[in-house]
């Protein structure tokens, strides 16, 4: 029986243009105004901003049966009355009182109907859909399912060519339009399976009124607090029939894989919330992959064909990539493991059964000698190794048996050895296998009974439950032999005497090939697929499972809550490289906020250095030994002339709280003068001069009376902007001096930051600084120079940030860097002030200049200066800035970048006349660059400034990658 749906197939669109259009406006409507075409594939629809709104003309052939339209119409209305119902368009009649009205347009019968437009963006052109967005889009399609649950109408019954029931029939007429004899078999043949797994489930798929056509096109959104587009209502109601439920959810799946970037699994958040608005049952779940396979091939073939009817349709030759793109990653993974997926997704997999066992596939092996070796993050045999290099875990098996007979690696295991640097996708890390080091020549068993298959290097055992895949294994018996459990299966392949590589996998699915190695957010559907064949080897060789989420809420337990953490899901950190870190799960992140660590991560030169320290003596600093004093007078040399005196301490707010109290000392008054916006440590006094707001909300309202926060010389977002606003921040400075002067309390000193690090690196106007260090110590007061965050060389152009302004503090202090992430501060002043505080006795930190600090902070300088450390922030740093400039040119949320060297400061905006802070969206960005393996974090008192302060050991090609992924970020949405 011919489809009706075959013959609508091939329809042109109505050919009714603008003119048209308007005329039809006017005359049925009364309405006139702009007009502009909106896509389609079949109909025509055109725009009007007519004086009273803004309304849609929908134009459809006479060919259409009028009780469809009139369904269409009745469903708009039905929805409108449901409570928690998405956004929908309003009929409206035209003037002779229909809905829908007939017209001629050039002796060609067509239909027409009046909705309103709702306003809003469709998610099409969003490249990148961040999750929030598909949970919400596969709520907004439960919510709609739910109101259309009791909606019944005539004009339900269709024979359409979306509906995927008609899946099959509709593609095989479509497929000769499909030139491309490659795509066209691949269709095929991707349908024939989807129907096979369908076949078993029809009978269990609901049906009732959907939608049919909630996809990215077809929905409107609205932008959240962070301008991320949020589904909230749904237009085109042309494919609303009687059909599954299940269909209409893989409808809108299938429409998300275009944002996918290659990975299947991105449609699950969406799966999971219209399951949980609107449960399915088991087939249904089930079913829903081989739909979505279905959907993407109906797409593909019906664009195919519509451009061979109307070359000029703009709006299917605009989609056809898209389309393609969705049929790409619909076919890339088996269907059984998207189907394993989509269970796990709503919690309903179960049980996968008892491990698959047999006989032992190597009956000879002495088991108590095979040693099973971690490649993880956390191994140790890793440690002091460069890494990832080529054949790294061969090199370390070979390494292994030279003290063990036999070695095994770990299944289930994610491998530090397959971690890939600078790459936007995490790496496939998880290992579906186990590699064996064993003698050439040792003999192997089948497990089980099955027909065996040759293939490279390796054997295939068909058995009836799984799939045992081998490889670096001779055959014994000839392929496609039946062999019996325990009968003699191969050998180990390699030459006599020396050692063999046996790779073991088995699979579930007898069809499939199963991958090596999958990427962390595959790992638990595979492993359902890919069981460890742990029983067939007859040891354990699974590696535990990491315990992440455990390990944060044992650390939420007893590690105090104020102490948090990047991130609201935080990656498990437990390696460092260079610029890089790497979790549990192998993936790699470039650090581009870790100022702690100036070298980088994991230098072995410090490791070294370190460990020899710690083996003769560590101990506190009123002992006499050599490494405290040769430390100290190194920092005295790279401070100006005439400060030479050092103080060691542990941190930067401990340096920052000794600062005061030698201001104290040293002046006899206690009054400070501070920045706004500044930021300066956590101790009582370090704290009460910190005023920015990010980091204590409470900061501009409970500053102790002797501190005195002056006006920030912000000169990008402060009242006065540009170079030429140094006297204006310097007046703003008079009030409070005048009022000191006037109470005759004195001044102690001035603290602050010479680049203003906190707001993300922005430089003090030129010569600000020379004026308030001069009127500071005219009153007697001290001049603090907080270089904890920008100085030691991370500015490039400067090793102290005192130098850009061309002025010589009294006290400086420094931390962070200085020790590469071991607790190191540290003090250098004059030796008069110095000797001020022992008026208030003397002064002593237990750790302080301790042999082992001391050693680490020579290290650290000795490494800065034979690896050009400042000179490699100057220079990559300026590269990686004109990289961000560049990008201020293309994106209007780009508002400033601040900073120099590998001190840098990305100023987000929404309005650049405004300068209102895109809080919202920086968080958001942080998180997408996460995603894409960059870690980076907010700062400034609106929190709109990326932070960008790298190790120095940073490369270019770091700095590219990171400024690649920003601009992919932008580009792309977050």
């Amino acid at each position: 029986m011919e489809h009706a749906f075959l013959r609508r197939a091939a329809l042109s669109r109505p050919d009714v243009n603008a003119e048209d259009a308007a005329s039809l406006f006017a005359v049925h409507y009364g309405l006139s105004g702009p007009i502009a075409e909106l896509g389609s594939q079949q109909d025509r629809n055109y725009r009007i901003d007519a004086a009273n709104g803004r309304f849609v003309l929908k134009i459809c052939r006479a060919d259409y049966a009028t009780i469809e339209l009139e369904a269409q119409n009745a469903a708009l209305r039905h929805i409108a009355g449901k409570a928690a119902a998405p956004r929908v368009p309003k009929v409206f009649a035209g003037g002779n009182g229909a809905d829908i009205v007939f017209v001629t347009v050039r002796g060609e019968d067509y239909q027409i109907r009046l909705l309103d437009y709702i306003e809003g963006q469709p998610l099409t052109r969003r490249k990148h859909l961040p999750e929030v967005t598909v949970a919400a889009l596969g709520a907004l399609g439960g919510r709609l399912a739910l109101a259309l649950a009791d909606f019944t109408h005539p004009g339900l019954s269709r024979d359409l060519q979306w509906d995927l029931r008609n899946a099959e029939p509709a593609v095989n007429h479509l497929l000769s339009a499909v030139k491309d004899a490659d795509r066209r078999q691949r269709i095929s043949r991707a349908m024939d399976a989807a129907m096979r797994r369908l076949d078993g489930l029809k009978s269990e798929l609901r049906q009732q009124a959907i939608h049919h056509d909630v996809t990215d096109d077809n929905v409107v959104c609205l932008p959240n607090d962070s301008g991320q587009l949020m589904p909230d209502g749904v237009i085109d109601f042309g494919d609303v029939i009687n059909g599954w439920i299940a269909a209409d959810l893989a409808v809108t799946c299938a429409s998300l894989l275009h944002h996918a970037d290659g990975d299947p699994f991105m449609i699950l958040p969406a799966v999971k919330a219209f399951h949980e608005v609107f449960p399915l049952n088991q087939a249904e779940l089930r079913a829903l992959w081989p739909l979505i396979v279905a959907r993407a091939a109906v797409l593909v073939a019906s664009s195919e064909q519509q451009l061979a009817l109307d070359p000029d349709n703009g709006y299917v030759s605009g989609n056809i990539d898209h389309e393609r793109q969705i049929f790409e990653v619909a076919v890339s993974v088996p269907s059984a493991l998207m189907e394993i997926a989509i269970l796990q997704a709503v919690g309903q997999m179960g049980d996968p059964g008892a491990a698959i066992g047999g006989e032992r596939l190597l009956p000879e092996l002495d088991l108590s000698k095979i040693t099973v070796i971690a490649l993880d993050t956390q191994s140790d045999l890793l440690d002091g190794v460069a890494w990832p290099q080529s054949g790294l875990k061969n090199q370390l098996l070979s390494a292994a048996c030279r003290d063990n007979a036999f070695v095994s690696t770990r299944y289930g295991e994610y491998r530090l050895t397959q971690t890939v640097l600078r790459s936007p996708q995490p790496g496939q890390t998880y290992a579906l296998h186990v590699d064996l080091l064993l003698p050439a020549g040792t003999s192997m068993s089948a497990p089980f009974g099955g027909i065996l298959k040759s293939i490279d290097d390796g054997l295939i055992l068909l058995g009836r439950d799984a799939a045992l895949h081998l490889s670096g294994v001779k055959a014994v018996p000839g392929p496609d032999d039946f062999i019996h459990p325990g009968q003699p299966l191969g050998l180990v392949a390699g030459t006599s005497g020396e050692n063999g590589v046996l790779r073991v996998q088995l699979c579930s699915e007898k069809d499939i090939v199963p991958p090596p190695f999958v990427s962390p957010g595959q790992a638990a559907a595979w492993t359902v697929l890919c069981p460890s064949p742990a029983k067939l080897l007859g040891f354990d060789c699974d590696a535990p499972a990491p315990q992440s989420a455990s390990l944060l809420t044992r650390r939420q337990s007893h590690f105090a809550r104020p102490q948090k953490n990047y991130y609201e899901a935080p990656p498990q950190i437990e390696r460092g490289l260079r610029e890089h870190m790497v979790d549990v799960e192998g993936r790699a992140y470039l650090d581009m906020v870790n100022n702690v660590t100036i070298l980088g991560h994991g230098h072995p030169r410090l490791a070294d250095a370190v460990h020899r320290q710690w083996q003769r003596l560590n101990t506190n600093s009123r002992f006499h030994y050599a490494a405290v004093a040769e430390f100290s007078e190194r920092l005295a040399d790279l401070a100006p002339e005439g400060l030479d005196t050092v103080f060691l301490v542990n941190s930067g707010s401990e340096a920052n709280d000794l600062a005061l109290r030698l201001a104290w000392a040293a002046s006899g008054a206690r009054n400070m003068l501070c920045l706004l916006e500044g930021y300066h440590g956590w101790s009582v006094a370090s704290d009460a001069v910190s005023t920015s707001i990010a980091d204590n909300p409470q900061a501009l309202t409970t500053r102790p009376d002797w501190v005195h926060p002056v006006m920030s010389p912000n000169t990008y977002r402060g009242p006065f902007r540009g170079d030429g606003s140094t006297a204006a921040y310097i007046d703003a400075v008079m009030p409070a001096l005048e009022k000191l002067d006037r109470d005759s309390k004195g001044l102690a000193g001035f603290i602050c930051e010479c680049v203003y690090g906190n707001a993300g690196g922005i430089p003090l106007p030129p010569g600000y600084l020379t004026e308030i260090y001069a009127m500071v110590r005219a009153r007697g007061g001290v001049c603090i120079a907080d270089e904890v965050q920008v100085g030691y060389g991370r500015l490039g152009h400067h090793f102290w940030g005192f130098e850009e302004q061309g002025v010589i503090p009294d006290i400086i202090t420094v931390a962070k860097g200085m020790g590469n992430g071991h607790p190191l501060g540290a003090v250098i002043t004059t030796k008069a002030i110095a000797d001020a505080l022992e008026k208030e006795g003397y002064f002593f930190s237990s750790a302080g200049g301790s042999p082992v600090s001391s050693v680490v902070g020579m290290t650290v300088l000795d490494i800065m200066r034979d690896e050009k450390l400042q000179e490699n922030a100057r220079r990559v740093g300026d590269h990686l800035k004109r990289r961000l400039e560049a990008l201020g040119q293309r994106f209007p949320i780009v508002g400033a970048v601040h900073g120099m060297g590998l001190y840098l400061g990305l100023e987000f905006v929404r309005d650049r006349e405004t300068l209102s802070p895109a809080t919202g969206e920086t968080a958001a960005i942080c998180d997408r660059l996460l995603q894409l393996g960059v870690i980076m974090q907010p700062t400034g008192d609106h929190l709109n400034v990326l932070k960008i302060k790298p190790p120095l050991c940073l490369s270019r090609a770091s700095a590219d990658f990171f400024a690649d992924m920003l601009e992919r970020v932008l580009s792309d949405g977050w």
